[in-house]
């Protein structure tokens, strides 16, 4: 059993900075995939980035590829995603995901814990 907690969200300005941070607890978490994805109301979940908890190369949608850089911090068992250069089409609720022993997806069926999301609101 894996707990997900959001936190970092806001409203911004097109261009600005916001860094999203997701706290995970449970045990062997290095079984983990770890995933972003984002939702818009009406919309499917959206796949935003992904990475293996227990180290490598992050995965990302071509839509935030280059503006967005997800981290995870171990010692604090803290997943982020440091979102730049921000666009009103970014504007949506933004959730934290673990996948147990599965690689990097982009599927959000796939994953099998979920955060209670966090709200990204992008002004023009």
């Amino acid at each position: 059993q894996v707990q997900l907690v959001e936190s970092g969200g806001g409203l911004v300005q097109a261009g600005d900075s916001l860094r999203l941070s997701c706290a995970a607890s449970g045990r062997n978490l290095n079984w983990y995939t770890m995933g972003w994805f984002r939702q818009v109301p009406g919309k499917e979940r959206e796949f935003v980035g992904a990475i293996l908890w227990s180290g490598g190369s992050a995965y990302y949608a071509d839509s935030v590829k280059g503006r967005f850089t997800m981290s995870r911090d171990s010692a604090v068992s803290r997943l982020y995603l440091q979102m730049n250069t921000l666009k009103p089409e970014d504007t949506a609720v933004y959730y934290c995901a673990a996948d147990k022993f599965g690689g990097p997806t982009m599927k959000a069926a796939d994953y099998d814990y979920w955060g209670q999301g966090t709200q990204v609101s992008v002004s023009s």
